[in-house]
């Protein structure tokens, strides 16, 4: 195997981010108009999604209700994530910084539902028991495209009430009617949460493309439909990219349920697979090679189908009950199919050489990321160099020394 030289660049992304995150939260809280009585239990709805500041974003959030006399508490608001166990689901929130240790509010994990109201939606509608039976319920969440359809609402605070705080039943009942279920349903379930659920106020936060907090804003109730939008607006205005549309290997250090709902963002890497949805024109890449699981993603390798060739590393890591449960509730079976194992980088990279239209590697157009959230820092190839070297937007850093280790492993980004 013949490698070609590979050189390490920089990227430089619009990245405008607030320096105080906790003041903007509390100037947005104070703004919104919303407010609580004095000694009523309010649900903080919180995700699985990893978030950045996420713990200072609600631990803001509890010390505002505190000041208010009111008596918090979180739900995770994640469908089936965390294994769709309530044991599941509080660790997974303990990976981010969410625990009653570190915030001293109690962490209500159950996948107890009552059922709302449907009217004319195809679906039962369930809305988190803990949640319905407090005062009110605030809804915590990161707006950005989704990894598998794009429409008015995608990932964010619309998708958390009806996906989220539906818990295991009400995301399954979504997720079965496939891609149409995420984009017509979804809102319309979302909406009867709104109209007899007990839902106050969200917070949605928009992040840059280097995972830092660009913007974030407090909604009441009856905004939530516009903000979310609003948002979503925003947050792929910020989405980074790769610097080429047309690759023939990329190489992902990571990949998890932190980084994006699928381990990687298609919006990135321009893969669905889903039968009957077509392929993202741009970015047209021949082969993916992933080298890892992320730690916070506790083993759920959902998405791995996404990827060509794989480590051992990685697929030792996998929990299989947590993975299969994730992408069996999705419904998209494909993305759970174990690609080429590879025993360590070296192997992989003699895997994808001899791929089926692959050119020599010491031609091809490559690229390696860490992951599909931080694009700043790469390698790539020398011919890819010859083509994106001169970008307004990329700078050089030098030529990379050393490929492999001694046990045949990529070296540091």
């Amino acid at each position: 195997m013949i490698l070609p030289p590979f050189h390490r660049i920089r990227r430089r992304f619009e990245s405008p981010r607030l320096d105080d995150v906790p003041q903007a939260i509390r100037a947005e809280l104070e703004a919104c108009g919303v407010g609580f009585q004095a000694g009523s239990r309010v649900a903080v709805a919180v995700g699985s999604r990893g978030i950045a500041n996420l713990s200072w974003i609600v631990g803001e959030t509890l010390r505002w209700l505190e000041e208010q006399g009111v008596r918090p508490f979180i739900v995770p608001a994640m469908g089936s994530h965390g294994g769709a166990t309530p044991e599941g689901q509080t660790a997974v929130l303990r990976e981010y910084g969410v625990s009653e240790e570190k915030l001293g509010v109690p962490v209500v994990s159950s996948l107890d539902v009552v059922e709302l109201p449907g009217d004319d939606v195809p679906i039962p509608v369930f809305f988190d028991k803990a949640a319905f039976e407090s005062s009110g319920t605030i809804v915590i969440n990161r707006v950005k495209p989704h990894t598998s359809f794009h429409g008015p609402h995608e990932s964010g605070l619309i998708k958390m009430i009806a996906v989220g705080l539906g818990k295991h039943r009400g995301a399954l009942a979504i997720h079965r009617l496939g891609v149409r279920g995420l984009r017509e349903v979804m809102p319309r379930v979302a909406l009867q949460c709104l109209r007899h659920a007990n839902i106050r106020l969200g917070i949605g936060v928009v992040e840059n493309s280097k995972d830092e907090t660009m913007l974030v804003r407090a909604a009441p109730a009856s905004s939530l439909f516009e903000v979310d939008q609003e948002l979503l607006g925003a947050a792929r205005a910020a989405m980074p990219s790769l610097p080429a549309s047309r690759l023939d290997l990329l190489i992902v250090d990571e990949m998890g349920k932190d980084i994006s709902g699928l381990g990687m963002d298609t919006n990135v890497i321009g893969r669905l697979k889903i039968p009957g949805e077509p392929e993202p024109a741009s970015p047209q890449i021949r082969l993916i090679i992933v080298r890892a699981l992320t730690g916070k993603t506790c083993g759920n390798a959902a998405g791995i189908g996404l990827a060509d060739i794989v480590t051992r590393k990685l697929y030792h890591a996998i929990d299989f009950p947590s993975t299969y449960e994730n992408v069996l509730t999705s419904t998209f079976l494909e993305r759970a199919k174990i690609p080429l194992i590879a025993n360590d980088d070296s192997q992989a990279l003699e895997f994808a050489e001899r791929a089926a239209g692959m050119p020599p590697l010491a031609e091809a157009h490559i690229i390696r990321i860490k992951n599909t959230l931080r694009l700043e820092e790469a390698w790539i190839s020398e011919s890819l160099y010859q083509e994106v070297g001169g970008l307004s937007d990329v700078a050089y850093l030098g030529r990379v020394e050393r490929v492999f280790d001694a046990a045949g492993q990529l070296g540091e980004l």
